[in-house]
Formats: structure tokens, sequence, C-alpha cells
């Protein structure tokens, strides 16, 4: 007999769908609206001994609940062994709480071992070393009846007793298959009203601020962790922090000063409240956010400084330096003493994970060391590399190179995606990972424009015209997915947002 179906479809039982529809109501505390729906439509969520079933687990009477399961089993013969053990565990941790081990070995014995035996063996040896030491460690095990009944929710079929907001689980999926659908998905609001869609008009592409502050050329632009913050640097050998207030609006902060060669790296601290800068072949300075002053000062006699990073736990930093012809990366502590060095051959771009740092080691190569082991991965690329950026897991690299052509790499399985279409060929142009979950590539371009790729397909979405000059860098705010800072040869900073904002 063919089961009577809802929907254009025909692929959704009614009866399914009014027990989960029902459950759904009961869930909420629409208790009465429930029990009406189950009497209008004849359909019970659960049918009477499975509602017995289940208040007798709340209340915890195991007895009881033990035989309305076996009374259950006899109409769904797929239900295993795991939830009368389940119960009986309860039973057997509530008899020992009690001091009843006599019960507790009856228990064990008469009901537990016969049924659970041949499955469930290396846990019934565990409930007899309990009993025999009468320790206090089953106390940890003891559950609320409430407890009981969501993990037997887990083990029993759905036919028998529904899932917990069954119909919110069904509707999250159906919103995040939509979501995952969606190419251009760049939002985070996600509707019950209408198909899921994004469209370009999601990704910044409008010009809606423009700072100036520096008097030469825009090298380098970072958002703090937390999107709070911009930090900016410049040919005229000053930094400049930049504050985004809670209506996306960016001011100046600070102007730090203090180098006298331009900047040519500049790292947050995990927790944004410390700025990190290095002066090209000159010192790294490290900077109170909160106040704007220089704490310390990091100089080492015949090297020069060309990189600098924070270490993953904020206690360490690390910098790229030369000797001669000699590079090495050092990591030093917050008070500059040297924890570890490591020997290298170029170390303009550094990088660091958790487990690893990220550096070129030639001009087509670059090179993983792992901190404990020193083990080396080298990664070679055709042509020399510019620049690269980590993304914000730190498990992939956006690596940029001297033919105009933007890779994406895994460590695990290589070159993931290619971008092409900017413009390169005298200058250091910089790319980033940016939008929500990441899912695209910004890049500057000598073309004066900013280029935004799809992550995925590697697929030209933008090109973004407004600065009058080389656009030398670019950055994505990680709260903010509708927010992208790009600065040029032009002296200016754009902030990029959307058309509508």
């Amino acid at each position: 007999m063919s089961q009577e179906v809802v929907g254009s479809k025909g692929i959704v039982e009614r009866d399914e769908f009014v027990r989960i529809l029902g459950e759904a109501l009961y869930s909420l505390g629409y208790k009465r609206t429930g029990d009406c729906l189950e009497e209008e439509s004849g359909i019970q969520s659960h049918s009477f001994v499975v509602k017995l079933f289940i208040q007798q687990i709340i209340d915890g009477e195991w007895d009881e609940s033990l035989k309305s399961l076996r009374v259950i089993s006899l109409t769904y013969a797929n239900i295993s062994a795991l939830p009368f053990l389940l119960i009986l565990e309860q039973k057997f941790f509530r008899l020992l709480e009690e001091g009843n081990f006599g019960e507790a070995l009856k228990t064990l014995r008469d009901d537990i071992t016969p049924r659970c035996i041949t499955v469930y063996e290396d846990r019934i040896r565990d409930l007899s070393v309990l009993l025999l030491r009468q320790s206090s460690v089953h106390q940890s095990r003891l559950k609320s009846g409430q407890d009981l009944l969501e993990e037997l929710r887990d083990v029993l079929p759905p036919v028998v007793i529904l899932r917990k907001n069954g119909l919110v689980h069904l509707v999250e999926q159906a919103l995040l298959f939509q979501r995952d659908s969606c190419r251009l998905h760049n939002s985070t609001n996600l509707s019950l009203f209408t198909d899921h869609h994004c469209g370009k008009e999601q990704i910044p592409s409008v010009t809606i601020q423009t700072l100036y502050g520096h008097r030469d050329q825009i090298w380098l632009l970072q958002f703090s962790h937390k999107g709070e913050y911009l930090a900016s640097s410049s040919k005229d050998c000053q930094v400049i922090v930049w504050e985004v207030d809670d209506f996306g609006s960016v001011s100046m902060k600070y102007r730090l000063a203090g180098h006298v060669r331009p900047v040519s790296c500049i790292s947050w601290s995990p927790n944004d409240d410390q700025l990190l800068t290095c002066g090209d072949e000159e010192v790294i300075r490290r900077w109170d956010i909160a106040t704007g002053e220089c704490l310390q000062i990091f100089a080492t006699p015949n090297f020069r400084m060309v990189s600098c990073a924070w270490g993953p736990d904020g206690n360490s930093i690390f910098f790229g330096a030369r000797y001669g012809k000699l590079d090495h990366v050092h990591m030093l502590d917050l008070q500059g003493n040297e924890l570890k060095r490591w020997r290298t051959s170029r170390n303009s771009e550094l990088g660091i994970t958790d487990k690893a740092l990220i550096t070129i080691l030639r001009n087509s190569e670059i090179t993983l060391i792992e901190w404990d082991s020193d083990s080396h991965m080298h990664i070679s690329f055709k042509r020399p590399i510019v620049s690269f950026a980590l993304s914000e897991d730190r498990k992939f690299l956006l690596v940029s190179l001297s033919n105009q052509q933007i890779f994406l790499w895994s460590p695990t399985k290589g070159v993931l995606a290619t971008y092409r279409g900017h413009k390169r060929s005298r200058f250091v142009v910089r790319s980033c990972f940016g939008g929500l979950g990441q899912a695209f590539i910004a890049s500057g371009s000598e073309d004066t424009k900013v280029y935004i790729w799809h992550r995925d397909s590697g697929e030209l979405l933008l090109k973004l015209s407004g600065h009058r000059g080389v656009v030398n860098c670019v950055s994505w705010n990680p709260v903010n997915p509708h927010m992208l800072a790009s600065g040029s040869d032009d002296c200016t900073i754009r902030i990029w947002g959307l058309l509508n904002q």
C-alpha cells in the first residue's frame, strides 16, 4: 500500500512529515498545539508505549523503562543491545551510589551479562572492576534521565523515537546546502522566506572612503585579527594605525614615527594589542596599540632586519635578517633573548604557523621549517616569487609569481587554483584571502586596479577602478566580509564596500 505524500515532488511521506512537525511543536514548548495536531491528523508523534518509555527514562524508572523497551523491540526488530545496556548501566551506577552492592552484582550478572556479553565484553569487564573496587568513579558516569534520553535518541531507530529538533535540523541542512551552492556567497544573512542567492553586489566593489595621511607610496596594509584596526606602511618611513568604528568608518588613530627607512613588514600580535614593524634593513619596533608608544626596539649589530612576525603564543617574535651574504631567521622572546635561529637564503617574506615558519629560500623556492624537528620542506615554482600570504587558518599559501600568476597552494595537495589577469612586471604587488570563509582572492596590480577572483574556481569576478597609481597591497577585513582596503603609489588607501552601504 503506497504512502500518502505531500509536496509537489512526491518524496515526502505525509505521516513522517506530520510526526516531525508535531515533535517540533513539542520541542518549542507548544504542547497544546502539538496535541491538537495529533488529534486532528490522527497521527501520533510517538506511539503510546514510546511516550511512556520516554517519561520513564526522564523519571529514572529503569526497570519499567526496560519493560517498555522490550515491548517496543517486538515491533521494531532492528533495535540493538546498546539501548538496553545504556539503561542497565545507569541502574547499575545508581545501585552503587546507594551502596546496594548485592543488587548491583545481581544486575550485572543476571541482566547485563547475558544480553550484552557477546558485543560489549570490555564494558562489562569495566563494570565488574567498579563493583570489586567499590570506588566512587561511577559517580562521574551517572546521568540525568534527560541526558540518557538524548543518548538513547542517537542509538534507537528514528522511526521509534524522533530526533530532537529534527525539523530544525532539516531546515538547517537546506539552508546550508543553498549557502554552499552559492558560488558568490559573501553574506551572513540566510532567510527561510526566499531561496538564497548572492550576486556580485555582495562583494566590496565601491569606494566608500579614501584615506589620506601618508606622503609617499603605500607599501603594506594589514587589518588586525578582530578587524578593529588597519595598519599601513609607506615609503615615507611611517606606519599609521587606523581605527574601524562600529559603523565601518575608518579614521586615523596613531601615526607611528621612528623608523629611518621605509617599513617593509608589519605584524599584529595574536590579541591585537601590539604591532611589530620592521624597517627595510633597519630595526624592528614593538608598539603598544592602546597608547601608540614604542615599547621596544630589536636591533642586532651587523644584522640588517628585513621581515618580522609574531609567534602564535604572543610571547615570541620572529625576524628575518641579513648578515653579509648570509641570511637567518631568528626567534626571540619579548625580552630580546634569542631562542633559536635557522639558516636561510632570502627573508623578505615571513609566515608563521602553529608548527612551522615559512620563508622564501631562493627566488623561486619556498621553505617550510618545523620548529621542533627542524625538518625542511621545499616548494619549487617555475618563476621567481614576488610575495606570499597565509590563509587565516594557516593551511594554505597564496603565492604571487613574476609571470603575473597567483597560485593557491596546499602542503598536502599542491597547487589548487591559479589566478590570472592582474598586471605585474616591475614592482612587488601583494595579494590576500578574504570574504566570508575566505572564499575570494584579491590582489593589487600595476594597471591601478584591484582584482578579485573566486577562490575555488579561479574565475576573475571584478576589476575595481579608482586608484591613480600602482596598487601595491590589499587587505580584507577578517570580520567584515564587505570591507576591503587597497594601498597605492598615489599615496592613498581606498576602503571598498557595497553599493548600498
